[in-house]
């Protein structure tokens, strides 16, 4: 876990907004591994948490269920923006539910979340995965959506988009075969 930080570290130190990535694409996927396994302990705090916890109204989040034949025909771009609007979208909800919580535990989970989702960001951009930010009202209209009422729905799609769609991008990432 400690070189997994390191790494995160030096990604930290090398990718400032407005600079380029760095020379070395970040093909270990034990990096996701901690993001998945930070994004369980989220939902595991959710789960104890027994006030202040809760979301103030629904949030869209992506679609988690991968049909893979569909996904195998998409080109690598498709496949980024599909991936890239996800996160867009988590970012939103969870963003959302931090502001919502009161619980100082969970608070921390969810900050970690975000950050997270930032870094993965920074990681994609390692593997020449440009960023595509989605129009100003949001997810274009081709994207799968639904809506989840419960903080604790929303971690486990978080948890289930990172082990789905991301780890299929990061996993045939061309920079890294």
């Amino acid at each position: 876990c400690a070189g997994i930080l390191a790494t995160l570290c030096v990604q930290d130190h090398w990718t400032r907004p407005g600079l380029p990535s760095p020379l070395r694409p970040i093909c270990d996927l034990r990096v996701l591994k901690h993001f998945i396994e930070e994004a369980r302990d989220a939902q595991a705090a959710m789960l104890t948490c027994k006030e202040g916890c809760g979301l103030p109204e629904p949030v869209t989040v992506p679609q988690t269920k991968v049909d893979f034949s569909i996904w195998e025909r998409k080109n690598a771009l498709e496949q980024a923006q599909e991936v890239q609007s996800g996160l867009w979208l988590l970012n939103q909800a969870i963003g959302s539910l931090r502001a919502s919580v009161t619980n100082t535990a969970l608070q921390s989970h969810i900050d970690n979340s975000l950050i997270n989702i930032f870094r993965i960001g920074k990681v994609l951009r390692s593997l020449d995965i440009q960023e595509c930010n989605p129009p100003a009202g949001g997810v274009s209209g081709g994207e799968e959506t639904w809506r989840v009422s419960s903080a604790s729905e929303l971690l486990q799609v978080h948890v289930n988009f990172l082990r789905g769609k991301l780890q299929l991008l990061l996993s045939n990432a061309p920079i890294c075969h």
